[in-house]
């Protein structure tokens, strides 16, 4: 094991910036749960941890293994409250296969910019048994620190992949159900849903985009209760996610 370098606490830092995981391919995670479940999944380049936590998980593997003050980790961390543990791991490459929501139930999300948002779709789809998420280009990055928190370790088990979703869909055309929440959709607890196929789910302000909503062939609506009340505008993205994804589970376990 190494000590920590002021070098190397600068560059943990700057992987804050996506313009610096991109160029290294690379992610930041911490805190001892999610860095434990990640362990599992990812190859980890760099494990920063106090030497009490390396006593504690001698199992712990990196390249890099360095050993830290937690005043050390308090200058390297991006969190506010700063953990005994943090790790940089490489991004793991995925080969986009659209032919899968013939078979899967899949997410794609439309312009999703809250990394909150992003990182809780990702764990709602891990609960739901949903391993495929494709983001529109101008998704927020999977990889923001903020995303990777938010997942809690979920992210190891989705796949999430950045592509053109009027390509992804068109590839389809209308041989699959490619599924969006609207105002003027159907009852989304009245209509049948198919065990596989793609939920779209847009924007935090704007909603599915035009040319997106174009291509969804089956519009679903959830209803406030009851229909009748003033009620909120809308609800938020992920919350929605989860009501939706809940509704298709519930529905297959009837079959």
């Amino acid at each position: 094991m190494i000590a920590f370098s002021k070098n190397k606490i600068k560059y943990i830092r700057s992987l804050e910036l996506k313009k610096v995981r991109k160029e290294d391919k690379v992610f930041i995670a911490e805190g001892t749960k999610l860095v434990n479940e990640l362990l599992q999944v990812f190859e980890c380049e760099t494990l920063v941890a106090t030497k009490s936590w390396y006593q504690s998980h001698p199992s712990a593997k990196a390249i890099e293994m360095i050993v830290a003050t937690d005043e050390e980790l308090s200058k390297a961390s991006l969190l506010k409250t700063p953990q005994h543990v943090l790790a940089v791991f490489k991004q793991p490459e995925y080969k986009i296969d659209s032919s899968i929501i013939n078979s899967q139930l899949c997410i794609a999300l439309d312009n999703i910019q809250d990394p909150g948002n992003l990182g809780t779709i990702i764990r709602i789809a891990d609960w739901f048994g949903i391993e495929n998420i494709f983001c529109s280009i101008d998704t927020v990055d999977v990889y923001n620190p903020k995303v990777v928190q938010a997942t809690m370790g979920a992210i190891g088990r989705v796949k999430v992949q950045y592509t053109s979703l009027t390509d992804l869909i068109s590839e389809h055309g209308n041989n699959v159900s490619i599924y969006g929440t609207f105002l003027d959709g159907e009852n989304i607890y009245s209509h049948e849903l198919d065990n596989h196929g793609l939920i779209v789910m847009g924007n935090e302000g704007n909603g599915v985009s035009d040319e997106v909503r174009a291509l969804v062939n089956k519009k679903l609506y959830i209803p406030n209760y009851p229909t009748s009340r003033d009620t909120s505008e809308s609800l938020n993205v992920a919350i929605a996610t989860a009501i939706v994804c809940a509704e298709f589970r519930r529905q297959a376990s009837l079959k």
